[in-house]
């Protein structure tokens, strides 16, 4: 004789039309409404007539390896693997730009993962080439304007050391040591006007013989 009761958990049919055929109990996994990216399975009581909760799937997900994520094909039927490099760097290998990957799925072209070495690198397609010309045109150009501004402030102390040793002079108040000081400093800043700045960083500075 059969009990009137049972301990068995109902459990819902899906029909082809998406709506339960037999009221009762359905795992679903649910994804984000516009990446479509996995997010959560829960335990659903469906009704008689009633679908699942939207964005929800019936078909459990196999997980994927570390490195891609999990999402809905754009059809909704499948689940699929893509790679998944969000919150790494990556460079324009136009501009050489950086910028952080915020979307799933593959890179765009336009970037790669790996690093220019310098401000001077160029992608040929396969790899970062640094343009050695440019490279040192610029390097050159540095050196120049650091020696530039050498010189300026090596101009700056001799003017001024000079000043007062031209002052006692002129005043024929100068002592033998400062007269010698006076020339110096004043030959010393002859042999700095002198410098051919162009030949940065190949620069022997003068010094002063006091």
């Amino acid at each position: 004789m059969m009990s009137n009761y049972s301990t068995d958990i109902e459990t819902a049919e899906l029909g082809e039309n998406g709506l339960s055929k037999k009221a009762g109990w359905i795992t679903v996994y649910h994804v984000h409404p516009d990446t479509r990216e996995y997010l959560s399975a829960s335990d659903e009581y469906l009704m008689a007539d009633v679908g699942l909760p939207a964005h929800s799937y019936p078909d459990k997900p196999v997980l994927p390896p570390a490195g891609q994520a999990l999402r809905r094909s754009l059809d909704g039927l499948s689940w699929e693997h893509v790679p998944d490099y969000r919150g790494k760097t990556v460079y324009n290998t136009g501009t050489r730009e950086a910028s952080t990957v915020a979307a799933m799925g593959e890179l765009p072209e336009a970037v790669m993962l790996l690093a220019p070495a310098t401000e001077f690198d160029t992608w040929n397609g396969k790899k970062w080439v640094t343009d050695k010309a440019a490279q040192h045109t610029a390097e050159v150009q540095a050196a120049q304007q650091a020696a530039k501004q050498e010189l300026a402030s090596r101009l700056t102390v001799a003017s001024a050391r000079i000043q007062p040793l031209q002052d006692a002079a002129d005043l024929d108040m100068a002592t033998e040591v400062e007269r010698a000081q006076l020339v110096a400093w004043k030959k010393y800043r002859v042999l700095l006007n002198r410098v051919d700045i162009s030949k940065a960083p190949d620069i022997d500075w003068p010094v002063v013989s006091e």
